[in-house]
């Protein structure tokens, strides 16, 4: 049945707007080579489209020819601006954006463990709000966030996880009352990794690919077909949970420890660094040791945590053993379970030095423990390729995702491909836009 004249215009003007906003401004002659159209149509949905405020004449082609030369239209990138947040446990990372993408303003904050739920959101909306005003933005469209934990398919909220900090479902609540007109999406931070990994990054040439992320924890995302997986409860990709040989014992329905977690988090590669006599580089030019240090629990949730019970394993300042802590107190608060532990950034620091100092025996025993949770999900998906993200993955780079890769290929048939991160740290904070950004503009490329 073809389609009828309003839905043809429709499905018309959204393909020329995402052409505009791919490949940037184009003439009419150029719009009409790349979609196919005729002239006299190309010329009615330039014209619908700048009486709509979508697009706007942005200069002129440099093609000589006789009369003027062709008019160049691009997207009103100030028809809507938008946010991204990186939400971790320790702070937030915001970024403020046009339509198109570009950066008007970026800041972040470190929000310590012992800081109230109450003062960390306003911290985190503050940021937000700060942000913006320096872009000179007064209404934000869209708002896309990056969080860890369970995001429910249904509802689309961040649900309520064991050992994260109150404040992170708080903060989405406080958003929607203190931006009343603005949207706002939460995705579950490994997943949007994966987004940015596709269109931005590594994965660029991938419709199907498996992003493991390896950092405070363990997490995968799954995109099959070009399309990203969720799962029925949102739950696809909780690798930290798989059993796997080589732990005290198996993870429960509410602790990952004894899962591939307590392999591949980061207290797991602290420990590791510990068997192998390498130190973990902290701000202070301390470290911490690895098995047996004191304060390091076995067990804990929050990732075989060091504790900072009394003032061992716990230094004030040590990246390696607290969270930065900005202008909040010094130090560690004992028990806390977001300030005591060992961020990903202790593991990475120790893995990046192992690399450039060629510490073959740590790398490869490394490398043993995260082929385990590859294979399994090569077993499972075959994927065809594996991207190693995170903190530790990064620190890794090119040099462990070599050592993955060979070893499962000795452990599977299937034929898999182990990539490096191209994006790194910014890979969150890149899918956060991303999606914002998507979700803007099929809001205002929707038929008219």
């Amino acid at each position: 049945m073809p389609a009828s004249p309003s839905t043809a215009r429709a499905i018309n003007d959204r393909l020329a707007l995402r052409l505009l906003q791919q490949e940037g401004p184009l003439t009419a002659g150029q719009l009409k080579q790349l979609t196919g159209l005729s002239r006299p149509t190309v010329a009615d949905l330039v014209e619908r489209l700048a009486a709509a405020g979508l697009i706007d004449v942005v200069g002129e082609s440099g093609e000589q020819r006789r009369g003027p030369n062709a008019k160049l239209y691009g997207i009103v990138a100030d028809q809507a601006h938008l946010a991204a947040l990186d939400v971790r446990t320790e702070g937030v990372s915001v970024v403020v954006s046009d339509l198109l993408g570009r950066v008007l303003a970026e800041a972040s904050v470190p929000i310590g463990g012992d800081t109230g739920t109450g003062p960390a959101v306003e911290q985190a909306v503050a940021l937000v709000e700060r942000a913006a005003k320096e872009a000179g933005v007064t209404e934000l469209h869209t708002v896309g966030i990056g969080a860890p934990g369970l995001i429910d398919p249904a509802s689309g909220e961040l649900r309520d996880t064991t050992g994260l900090p109150e404040w992170h479902r708080r903060l989405v609540l406080a958003l929607h009352e203190r931006l009343p007109g603005t949207r706002i999406h939460v995705e579950n931070e490994t997943n949007l990794a994966a987004l940015a990994e596709q269109r931005d990054g590594i994965a660029r040439d991938r419709d199907t690919f498996v992003l493991l992320w390896l950092g405070h924890g363990t997490g995968a995302a799954v995109v099959l077909d070009g399309t990203l997986r969720r799962g029925a409860s949102g739950g696809t990709g909780e690798i930290g949970f798989l059993p796997v040989p080589g732990t005290a014992g198996l993870p429960s329905a509410v602790d990952c420890e004894g899962g591939f977690h307590s392999l591949a988090g980061s207290a797991g590669v602290v420990r590791l660094a510990g068997e192998y006599g390498l130190a973990v580089p902290g701000e202070c030019g301390l470290a911490v040791p690895g098995e047996g240090a004191a304060g390091v629990v076995p067990g804990d949730r929050a990732a075989g945590v060091v504790r900072g019970e009394g003032v061992a394993g716990a230094v004030p300042g040590d990246r390696a053993v607290s969270v930065v802590r900005g202008d909040g107190p010094a130090g560690v608060v004992p028990g806390d379970r977001a300030a005591g532990v060992v961020r990903g950034e202790g593991a990475a620091g120790v893995v990046r030095e192992a690399v450039a100092h060629g510490e073959s025996r740590f790398l490869d025993a490394l490398a043993d423990r995260v082929a385990v949770g590859v294979a399994s999900v090569v077993a499972v998906l075959d994927p065809g390729c594996v991207v190693l993200a995170g903190e530790v993955g990064q620190a890794g780079g090119a040099d462990l995702a070599a050592r993955v890769e060979r070893r499962v290929r000795r452990m599977s048939p299937l034929p898999t491909e182990v990539r490096a991160s191209a994006l790194g740290g910014e890979a969150v904070l890149r899918g956060a836009l991303l999606t914002a950004r998507d979700r803007a503009q099929d809001e205002l490329f929707a038929p008219r």
